[in-house]
């Protein structure tokens, strides 16, 4: 038998699949005649220990070769990026950190190849490597980008600059733990990066236990990277000014034995013995990082090495692969024999990786098991009677301010001020978390209220402690809310996939368009809620809209006791009147939809389907108008559109946690049957889609916003955007002829 066989012959039974077999290394016997990692331990009992480094490195070969072939089986994926980070990966699952999140989502095939390795995918039933080659990039497989859906992995990860906001949930929720998160500088374009982190080192200077784990590689997606020219010492600078007190730099290019050119090398390509040299550095770093940001000392580790270190091609070149790009491809196969390791060498890749952190990560990572929160407590609801005014924003403050008092865990996101927004009562109980205590404003070191000038920085907070097993809130202006948007897209569809219940991430948007006419168009973007309306279709995703102080109360109660969805509650910072009781309140959130007016006669009659509560002032004025030429009305509240959906028109048996509650027909008709039926929002038409999917009315219309202009009041926008009684009462009239 030629050498080949005979090593897949030898191999273990996970190895099947593997295409190429290669001689030990040098001192094979010596260095890796057992683990490294000894049954019954942790880790590695020290970065000099014996083997360490040796092993490091047979770890990051295996975790490249891996990469590289499931990539090639499907002709498809990214390798280039995860294999400039081999190294690091390898270093930190061999100290025994494998709570291990990401920034970068073209990473994925390496973060499998880690998890295979460590037999995380057998929870999939992927066995071997020829498994894991037919299910890569594959319906119900390992899909292209990251997803917490994968056993052992905590979070997703797909778009940039959202990774870090993970990491810094886990360490703030698990103490004493460490998060390590890779970080492309392809990335490094994104600036709320830094600037998240920045912020976050300032509200809790004690919680050090996350590690940004740059992966300084010098190209992005299909160019160099914007920071490509920057000194080592440009750099070390560059994290010291956001925040970090102590930068473990780990470059390539000082163990470079082979003339190559420019900033950035493959140390692949170095002599064996400075291959292992820069292993041992790398191992080094990473303890000596690790050690200190458990420590109490805010610290990032860098490792600057080649895109591409040691797979097909180098550079940007390396990032993703095309049809071409299969397993017979020359420059494929060539990559793949360059990393081939013997039989032996595999299995003490697996004896390692499996002992690493106590065992697979899909049993000991953080994010495997249920979160112990405590019980949600009695919300303290208050009843407002019927007719008053009362100011939706502070009723659910109230609200907010008792549950924080109850749960050490829970966070509130702010980016633009609750007092702005009719909640100073959430500062009151809370207190805002800064450095400068000041009773005036509510500040103090250990507050609740987390308030970085950055949207994405808040929805990253709220969106990945709810991920990660905790009750969190972001509060915006709809306005704003846009510029955090992506995260909360990005967790509730991994919570559609999670294995495991976790608390529903739940945002809260008020000073919605009607309420800012000085302000002008720039505070007048409503169109989000848009955004909203698509994502009901998604399974798990609710966009609520109460009608009032007590609606509002039992919208969030609702959203409490829920799991595993994304809710995103509209409400306005006004006086507003009160139109339903608690019972009616609660009634529309579970339902649906609830009738706030019906006239007790009329020849005809006239539906108004509304979303939100100040667009109810101009559809009652619209209503006495009506009223007084004999037509009969009435006043829906379109409180929760998700449920007045038909089944077939969302995805909600295909989620965790599935919600398959749907108003009946009858149900349905009974609200919103009439001779002609006007859909009406203070923001676009989007949320009264099932309204007008299902509605039997042969007359149906939609009164909505339509753009922003500067304005005297919420009277005059509203007039702007044709939204006034008149109005309404005249297209009325017009529809029934």
């Amino acid at each position: 038998m030629n050498a080949i066989a005979t090593e897949t012959a030898l191999a273990p039974a996970f190895c099947e699949g593997i295409q190429y077999f290669g001689p030990e290394w040098p001192g094979h016997a010596e260095q890796a005649a057992s683990a490294a990692i000894p049954e019954g331990k942790k880790a590695i009992a020290g970065a000099n220990a014996p083997g360490a480094a040796y092993q490091t490195l047979l770890a990051a070969d295996a975790l490249r070769y891996l990469t590289l072939q499931i990539c090639g089986a499907k002709a498809s994926g990214h390798p280039g990026g995860f294999a400039s980070s081999a190294e690091a990966y390898a270093a930190l699952v061999m100290l025994g950190h494998t709570n291990i999140v990401t920034e970068v989502g073209h990473h994925a095939p390496g973060f499998y190849s880690a998890m295979f390795l460590d037999r995380s995918l057998e929870d999939m039933g992927i066995h071997t490597v020829q498994q894991m080659r037919d299910r890569f990039r594959e319906k119900h497989g390992l899909l292209g980008h990251l997803s917490g859906a994968i056993p052992g992995l905590l979070a997703p990860a797909g778009p940039l600059g959202q990774g870090q906001h993970f990491a810094m949930a886990g360490a703030l929720l698990h103490p004493g733990v460490l998060f390590p998160v890779t970080i492309g500088d392809g990335g490094m374009g994104e600036p709320y990066i830094l600037n998240a982190m920045m912020h976050f080192n300032t509200a809790y200077p004690t919680v050090t236990n996350f590690l940004p784990v740059l992966i300084w590689n010098g190209f992005s997606q299909e160019h160099h990277a914007m920071c490509a020219t920057w000194s080592n010492e440009r750099m070390t600078a560059y994290w010291k000014g956001h925040g970090f007190e102590r930068v473990y730099l780990v470059d390539a290019k000082q163990f470079d034995d082979g003339g190559q050119l420019g900033a950035y090398v493959d140390s692949t390509a170095f002599s064996f013995a400075q291959r292992l040299a820069f292993a041992q550095a790398v191992l080094e770093g990473a303890e000596a990082a690790a050690k200190s940001a458990l420590s109490g000392r805010r610290t990032v580790f860098i490792v600057k090495q080649l895109k591409g270190a040691g797979v097909h091609k180098v550079g940007a070149k390396a990032h993703n692969l095309y049809p071409a790009d299969t397993l017979d491809a020359e420059h494929i196969s060539a990559g793949l024999q360059r990393r081939a390791l013997s039989a032996d060498a595999w299995q003490r890749v697996r004896d390692n990786f499996t002992r690493a952190g106590g065992g697979p990560a899909a049993k000991t990572v953080v994010t495997e098991a249920v979160l112990d929160i405590v019980p949600l407590p009695d919300l303290g609801i208050r009843e407002f009677a019927v007719g008053e005014k009362q100011v939706p924003a502070t009723a659910f403050g109230a609200l907010v301010a008792t549950l924080g008092q109850q749960d050490p865990y829970f966070v509130v996101t702010n980016a633009d001020g609750n007092e702005a927004s009719a909640m100073a009562n959430i500062n009151q109980a809370l207190k805002i978390r800064h450095p400068v205590e000041d009773l005036l404003y509510h500040q103090e070191p250990g507050g609740q209220v987390y308030e970085p000038l950055n949207e994405d920085a808040c929805a990253g907070l709220a969106a990945g402690l709810a991920l990660f097993g905790a009750r969190s809130l972001w509060l915006s202006y709809e306005s704003f809310a846009i510029n955090g948007w992506p995260i909360v897209q990005t967790v509730t569809q991994a919570m559609a996939e999670l294995r495991r219940p976790t608390p529903s991430l739940v945002c809260m948007f008020t000073a919605g368009a009607l309420e800012q006419g000085r302000n002008g168009w720039t505070h007048q973007r409503p169109e989000i809620e848009n955004y909203f309306a698509a994502q009901m279709r998604n399974g798990n995703f609710y966009a609520l809209f109460p009608c009032d102080a007590n609606q509002i109360q039992a919208a969030y109660e609702w959203a409490l006791n829920s799991h595993n969805k994304g809710i995103a509650i509209i409400a306005s910072k006004s006086p507003l009147p009160v139109h339903t009781t608690l019972e009616q309140a609660r009634r529309g959130i579970e339902d649906g939809a609830v009738t706030l007016y019906e006239s007790a006669t009329g020849s005809r009659t006239v539906v108004f389907a509304v979303t939100g509560d100040m667009a109810l002032l101009p559809v009652f004025e619209a209503k006495d108008r009506l009223e007084a030429d004999g037509v009969k009305v009435r006043i829906v509240s379109v409180a929760n559109p998700r449920r007045l959906y038909r089944p077939s028109d969302v995805a909600w048996d295909t989620v965790s946690q599935p919600d398959g509650a749907f108003m009946a027909d009858a149900a349905f008709d009974a609200l919103f049957d009439g001779d002609a039926l006007i859909g009406v929002s203070g923001g676009p038409s989007g949320p009264l889609e099932p309204v007008l999917l299902r509605s039997r009315a042969a007359r149906r219309d939609v009164m909505a916003w339509k753009r922003g202009e500067t304005t005297a009041s919420p009277g005059e926008i509203m007039a702007f955007n044709g939204l006034t009684g008149e109005a309404m009462a005249a297209r009325a009239k017009a529809m029934l002829g």
